[in-house]
Protein backbone atom coordinates (compact mmCIF):
# COMPACT_ATOMS: atom_id res chain seq x y z
CA UNK A 1 0.00 0.00 0.00
CA UNK A 2 1.35 3.41 -1.05
CA UNK A 3 1.46 6.25 1.61
CA UNK A 4 -0.80 8.11 -0.66
CA UNK A 5 -3.40 5.09 -0.51
CA UNK A 6 -2.77 4.79 3.59
CA UNK A 7 -3.21 8.56 4.27
CA UNK A 8 -7.12 7.80 1.72
CA UNK A 9 -7.60 4.73 3.91
CA UNK A 10 -6.96 6.76 7.49
CA UNK A 11 -8.78 9.90 6.63
CA UNK A 12 -12.10 7.96 5.14
CA UNK A 13 -11.98 5.85 8.72
CA UNK A 14 -11.09 8.69 10.71
CA UNK A 15 -14.83 10.55 8.93
CA UNK A 16 -16.98 7.52 9.03
CA UNK A 17 -16.11 6.87 13.47
CA UNK A 18 -16.71 10.73 13.60
CA UNK A 19 -19.80 10.19 11.34
CA UNK A 20 -21.25 8.12 13.73
CA UNK A 21 -20.11 9.52 16.78
CA UNK A 22 -21.59 12.92 16.13
CA UNK A 23 -24.30 12.83 18.55
CA UNK A 24 -22.63 12.23 21.45
CA UNK A 25 -20.10 15.39 20.95
CA UNK A 26 -20.33 18.91 19.10
CA UNK A 27 -16.34 17.89 18.76
CA UNK A 28 -16.77 14.60 16.44
CA UNK A 29 -18.63 17.18 14.18
CA UNK A 30 -15.36 19.40 14.07
CA UNK A 31 -13.44 15.75 12.91
CA UNK A 32 -15.79 15.23 10.74
CA UNK A 33 -15.45 18.51 9.15
CA UNK A 34 -11.12 17.55 9.74
CA UNK A 35 -11.61 14.35 7.79
CA UNK A 36 -13.43 15.60 5.10
CA UNK A 37 -10.92 17.98 4.44
CA UNK A 38 -8.27 15.49 4.35
CA UNK A 39 -10.28 12.92 2.55
CA UNK A 40 -10.41 16.28 -0.09
CA UNK A 41 -7.00 16.73 0.19
CA UNK A 42 -6.37 12.80 -0.86
CA UNK A 43 -8.72 13.30 -3.64
CA UNK A 44 -6.84 16.09 -5.26
CA UNK A 45 -3.61 14.46 -4.54
CA UNK A 46 -4.84 11.36 -5.95
CA UNK A 47 -5.99 13.13 -8.96
CA UNK A 48 -9.55 12.24 -8.70
CA UNK A 49 -10.79 16.36 -8.76
CA UNK A 50 -14.62 15.35 -8.47
CA UNK A 51 -13.76 13.82 -5.12
CA UNK A 52 -11.71 16.43 -4.00
CA UNK A 53 -14.31 19.11 -4.78
CA UNK A 54 -17.04 16.96 -2.95
CA UNK A 55 -14.92 16.50 0.07
CA UNK A 56 -14.14 20.13 0.29
CA UNK A 57 -17.82 21.27 -0.15
CA UNK A 58 -18.68 18.58 2.88
CA UNK A 59 -16.10 19.91 4.96
CA UNK A 60 -17.11 23.37 4.79
CA UNK A 61 -20.87 22.12 5.77
CA UNK A 62 -19.76 20.39 8.19
CA UNK A 63 -17.71 23.30 9.83
CA UNK A 64 -20.62 25.33 9.62
CA UNK A 65 -22.92 22.16 11.45
CA UNK A 66 -20.17 22.64 14.07
CA UNK A 67 -20.38 26.14 14.47
CA UNK A 68 -23.79 26.19 14.87
CA UNK A 69 -24.06 23.54 17.24
CA UNK A 70 -21.73 25.42 19.32
CA UNK A 71 -23.51 28.60 19.60
CA UNK A 72 -26.82 26.26 20.09
CA UNK A 73 -25.07 24.96 23.44
CA UNK A 74 -23.71 27.61 24.49
CA UNK A 75 -27.57 29.51 24.62
CA UNK A 76 -28.21 26.71 26.51
CA UNK A 77 -25.48 26.79 29.01
CA UNK A 78 -26.52 30.19 29.54
CA UNK A 79 -30.75 29.23 30.54
CA UNK A 80 -32.07 30.27 26.52
CA UNK A 81 -33.54 27.64 24.04
CA UNK A 82 -31.22 26.27 21.28
CA UNK A 83 -32.89 27.00 17.70
CA UNK A 84 -32.83 30.08 15.13
CA UNK A 85 -33.20 33.19 16.71
CA UNK A 86 -35.57 35.12 14.34
CA UNK A 87 -34.43 38.34 15.90
CA UNK A 88 -30.91 38.56 15.28
CA UNK A 89 -31.80 37.80 11.46
CA UNK A 90 -34.91 40.68 11.22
Amino acid sequence: MSPLSLFGFCAVTAMLVCYAFERRSSWFILGFAVSCALGSAYGFLQGAWPFGFVEAVWAVVALRRWVITRRASGRVEQGQTPGFDWSRHI
